[in-house]
């Protein structure tokens, strides 16, 4: 009967969980106080306590860096760069923090421009135990053509700087290596790259090799691929080179499927003025495009994507927001038929339209979400796990009228469904637990590695998901040093985790590790150390405990109460008969006394 009473109280629980909606509650004042202004340019570890912070741009010339903090204002604005150290008249553009020199610390690059030039200027402030040295920065002796990609090129697992150098043609690429602090620059790829402005270069793999490859935007517009073989990048059209549209934005990479291959997102306009949008998607190793988003029609009008405001790119940023293990999107639209425009979120949902039947799934706006509607002029919008727990939250930009920098709105994402995660960060692997100054090599931000699981979910279908881990790094990409991975509301253990990191140029076996039965709604920090040995990798598991925790902690202490209850009531049964036959053996008579 027990037995029967707790099946009832577990398909409650799973009907219930199965009939949630996403609910957002703005938390602003809780991590920000009064100083929620500023562009979001970065997330990194700068203070190495495995808490992520948060990188802002003010007044076009100054860096802040908010520390994560367990007392309100839970982001504290701890370390600064202000202009005075810059040439005059000079102007940041992005922020890319990363262990630049391999001593396992977090420093900060910047890129900048002065105003009215076209050249990009590179400046680095070194990490020194959890500070920068604003004295000892270094600028590079070469400028870019736009915005620099920030990449692992030789596989040293130290981060390198890739781009143009040179604005007269041919415009051949070149790569500089910082390791000991000391530049090395070296022409990176075997034929000249026109590259488009601003570009969505990205360093990702593109045929689930678990190497990291190199995407290229060139002008036309066109795409370039160039694989990773033997370490060494080689040019193969692994995707189509014209893009589907004259006008696009900037290229993303995701799982869109499920299929443990990244796919290649690309927002265009299909106007010159951009009155209408789309989303379209194409897979690896595919020569189609397919529409995933084919209009905005909604809420009675017409939107489309923002064109040079503020000089945002046209951009959409990925995240998982209810785990279900395929990645939703962020994107800032415009009413084309008034002036107002917000950002939406695109829930990646089954595909129910003919357009995109080769796709599998779609992009699916939801209209109705009052807390992000509430945010006028919004400007930009990117995901971030604000608590620590696995479940991405949301940053919002929006332009005030009587405010020189953009405001920051914090949306807290109370999702009630109780779905699960895994949570990766692939560290470089130069040092672990003997680091120098004994510091913890959480703040290396480690570009390129490649993370994939397979399991079985509660229907006992294969599922899995992939993604690449800090794959692009300019026009604020704003992606994070870690990947989270959905796994639906599936409590198994994962069957299989693999992690894959780039190769120096010549090798030939490629670096990857698997790990196997790996808890749910956990984090995995992965060393990869040494490069080379893949068996020798370690990874320390942190577990995250979630609403279902409790809920199967309580089911287990009643189903043990319960059970003490019965073993209490048949104990009693049982000592009231050997009561009963003691008194009545006491009132037989004896025989045998006559």
């Amino acid at each position: 009967m027990w037995i029967l009473k707790f099946n009832i109280w577990a398909f409650l629980l799973f009907f219930w969980g199965q009939h949630t909606v996403l609910a957002l509650q703005d938390v602003t004042a809780d991590l920000f106080g009064a100083e929620n202004y500023g562009t979001v340019a970065a997330f990194g570890d700068f203070y190495a306590d495995k808490q992520t912070d948060i990188f802002i741009i003010r007044g076009q010339s100054e860096l802040m860096i908010f520390l994560a903090d367990s007392k309100m204002p839970y982001f504290k604005p701890k370390v600064n760069i202000t202009k005075d150290i810059f040439p005059r008249d000079t102007v940041i553009t992005s922020v890319v923090p990363g262990d630049y020199d391999g001593d396992s610390q977090m420093d900060v690059l910047l890129t900048t421009t002065i105003q009215n030039s076209k050249m990009t200027n590179v400046f680095i402030f070194w990490g020194n135990n959890q500070t920068l040295d604003l004295s000892g920065k270094l600028m590079l002796n070469k400028n870019f053509t736009d915005q620099p990609l920030v990449m692992d090129f030789n596989g040293d697992m130290i981060p390198d700087i890739f781009g143009v150098t040179d604005s007269e043609p041919p415009l051949y690429t070149e790569v500089c290596y910082l390791t000991k602090r000391v530049q090395q620059w070296e022409k990176a790829l075997s034929s000249p790259v026109n590259m488009r402005s601003p570009h969505s270069n990205a360093f990702i793999d593109l045929n689930r090799d678990f190497t990291a490859d190199l995407f290229l935007t060139t002008k036309g517009p066109k795409f370039e691929t160039w694989i990773s073989k033997d370490g060494n990048f080689t040019r193969e059209e692994v995707m189509p080179s014209d893009p589907p549209a004259q006008i696009i934005g900037q290229s993303s990479f995701v799982d869109f499927d499920g299929d443990g291959y990244q796919d290649h997102l690309l927002p265009v306009c299909l106007d010159a003025t951009c009155q209408s949008g789309a989303i379209y998607m194409v897979k690896s190793g595919s020569k189609e495009w397919v529409p995933v988003l084919p209009d905005f029609h909604g809420r009675g009008t017409t939107w489309s994507f923002v064109l040079g405001k503020h000089s945002q790119p046209l951009a959409l940023h990925f995240g998982d927001y209810n785990l279900d293990g395929f990645p939703d999107a962020l994107v800032v639209l415009r009413n084309t038929s008034g002036s107002g425009q917000q950002a939406f979120l695109l829930e990646n949902v089954p595909c129910n339209d003919a357009s995109c039947y080769h796709a599998g799934r779609m992009f699916q706006i939801l209209w109705d979400q009052s807390d992000l509607g509430a945010i006028q002029n919004a400007v930009m919008a990117t995901f971030f796990d604000i608590y620590e727990d696995g479940i991405l939250d949301m940053l919002v930009l929006s332009k005030a009228e009587d405010k020189h920098d953009l405001i920051i709105h914090a949306l807290k994402n109370n999702y009630e469904a109780d779905a699960y995660f895994v949570k990766v960060m692939v560290l470089s692997g130069l040092c672990f637990n003997d680091c120098p100054e004994d510091v913890k090599p959480f703040g290396v931000n480690q570009p390129g590695p490649y993370v994939m699981y397979t399991t079985t979910d509660s229907n006992g279908n294969l599922k899995n998901a992939s993604a690449g881990q800090l794959s692009q790094s300019a026009h604020f990409s704003l992606q994070l040093p870690y990947t989270v991975l959905g796994l639906g509301r599936s409590a198994n253990f994962l069957d299989h985790l693999f992690v894959g990191i780039p190769r120096r140029p010549g090798e030939t076996e490629i670096r990857k590790k698997e790990w196997t039965a790996i808890i749910p709604n956990s984090q995995l920090i992965v060393i990869p150390f040494p490069h080379n040995q893949p068996r020798s990798w370690s990874a320390k598991l942190y577990l995250t405990p979630s609403n279902s925790v409790l809920l199967t902690a309580i089911a287990l202490i009643g189903v043990c109460v319960f059970i003490l209850v019965i073993i209490g009531i048949l104990h009693w049964q049982e000592k009231k008969a050997d009561d009963r036959e003691k008194r009545q053996e006491a009132h037989r008579f004896h025989f045998d006394a006559m």
